[in-house]
Formats: C-alpha cells, structure tokens, sequence
C-alpha cells in the first residue's frame, strides 16, 4: 500500500480540488454539483474553503454508474446545444429562457466580455418531455407571451440570482451568513438604507459573498459580473429588503453587531471641589478664632 493511500484513508476530509479529482469532476463540475446538493460539504476547521468528507466521497464512488450518473447530473450546456437537445431553434429556445421557463444554473463571459448562460440538460430534457410544454416548443407563442417578449422581458439574469440565492442559504450556517446571503444581491447604497448602524453594516459585509468570480477584481468582467449579481427589478430589491431585515432580526437576537471597546479618558480627571458646608465657619474664621483663643488663655 503506498504513502498516499495511507494518508488518504487516515484523512477525515478532502481539499476541493482532491475531492473533484477523486470523483472523476472537471473543477467547474465539481462546484456545481455542491451548488446542487449533490456533493455535501464540510467546514474547515482552519476557516478555508468547505472540504468534502471522506465518507461523502466513498457514499458517491459506491454508487452504481459512478462517475457518469454525476456527470450527467450536472452537464450544463449553453443555448446552441440546449436547443438541439429540445429540438427547437436556438432563437425559440432564448425566448423560452427569457420568458423564465427555462432557468440558467450558471454562466461564463467570453471572450467579448458578453454572458453565456448555461442550462441544466437533465432540467431541459424534463421540461420537454412534459406534455405541458408542447405547444410552447412546437406552435406559435401565445400573444400574452410575446407581448411580454415585445416589451423586453427577459428573467434569465433574476432566476439565475433566485437559484444563487437558494445555494447561498443552504451553504450559510447562523443567522448572520443567510443574511450576508440575502445582501449579497442588494446594492451596498440599498444596504446602507437598511442598516443605518456603520458597527452592524460592516459585520454584515463580512458574511457577504461576491459575485461568482469573472476576472481580476475591478476589471470590466469583474464589474458585469457583479452587475448580474444585483438586482435592479423593483419587486425583486422590495422582496429582497423586507427577506433581509426579517433575517437581521433573527440575526441580532442570535448576536448582535461587535463594537469597539469605550475608551478610557485621554487625562486624568480633576477632582472636583467640595461642597462648602455652610453650617460650618469659612476656615479663616476658624484660624481667627484659634488665635484668639490663645492669646486670652496666655499668662
């Protein structure tokens, strides 16, 4: 038996990129399965990255089919293959995705900065398997749809923040990381609106995730992809600001905001004067009459 499988097998958890590599995963498709539940995940005790445990990664490697069933799982494909794959054109398809019947699980920039979404092939082979959805994929669309189509409609950027949000909420341990989760999709000038306190607004930044990462941080992709990561529908930030402050209450009664110790004061203070007590003789009056005395009493 060699080093390394002694040392895997006395190994309570996995590395991400050891667990993708153990379960047959591309690191894109590992991180999608998390993102679906597929592959549970643990805490790092040094505060890195969630680990896999080495159970988890047995329970999936004993599994039959193993590895396809997983990759199969968790094939995402973009609008020209997901069109094939339900036998419509690529420019049906785009209106089927923007009208929110379909819903993205993930995306990518290309090389022109434009977004590519991507889509669930098992969710797609469902939807058009769904005697439902035939007349959606084989006749003209409704007037009601197109109508909305005509006005611009297109939901893919807010369902995929609804599905996000939802991986978010399920990785997010106390009160304080789901409502880091719910602002992750406001604007920090919203956020501020909400949470007047400097002190709890910087807590709450600290559990508050970035968008998926696209680029050097500051860089035009870097920047879209945050724009696709706020919402900018006004029912959708409603919803989301009445989500957040129900969950900052949770989280304030769970623990509240820390705050910087009161400092002591800068100089010492000066003693206050007593209070002259007005029964009593002012103390030259005392000493006058202590020299008095003496001087009749003397011989």
């Amino acid at each position: 038996m060699s080093v390394d499988t002694i040392t895997t097998q006395h190994r309570p958890s996995c590395a991400p990129s050891r667990a993708a590599r153990e379960l047959g995963l591309r690191r894109g498709e590992f991180d999608l399965a998390v993102h679906l539940g597929h592959i549970q995940t643990v805490p790092d005790a040094g505060g890195g990255p969630p680990r896999v445990a080495r159970s988890e990664i047995d329970r999936l490697t004993s599994r039959e089919g193993f590895p396809e069933y997983l990759r199969h799982r968790v094939k995402a494909v973009g609008t020209t293959e997901a069109a094939a794959l339900m036998e419509v054109s690529p420019g049906r398809f785009t209106r089927l995705a923007r009208l929110g019947l379909v819903v993205p699980v993930t995306f990518y920039l290309n090389r022109y900065r434009a977004v590519v979404w991507q889509y669930l092939a098992e969710e797609l082979r469902q939807f058009a398997a769904d005697q439902k959805n035939t007349r959606l994929l084989t006749a003209r669309m409704p007037e009601g749809l197109r109508d909305q189509l005509d006005a611009g409609l297109d939901l893919r950027a807010r369902n995929w923040r609804g599905r996000h949000l939802g991986f978010l909420l399920r990785q997010a341990g106390d009160p304080w990381e789901q409502a880091g989760a719910v602002a992750a999709f406001l604007d920090p000038i919203k956020i501020a609106e909400l949470v007047p306190d400097p002190y709890e607004r910087s807590h709450l930044h600290r559990f508050r995730p970035g968008p998926p990462a696209h680029g050097v941080p500051g860089s035009p992709a870097a920047r879209l992809a945050e724009r696709i990561m706020t919402a900018d529908d006004s029912d959708e930030i409603g919803w989301l600001r009445a989500d957040l402050a129900r969950v900052l209450q949770e989280a304030r009664q769970h623990r509240p905001a820390p705050r910087p110790a009161a400092k002591p004061a800068t100089g010492a203070a000066h003693p206050r004067s007593p209070v002259p007590d007005e029964t009593q003789p002012p103390r030259r009056l005392m000493g006058w009459l202590r020299r008095g005395r003496t001087r009749s009493t003397a011989p």
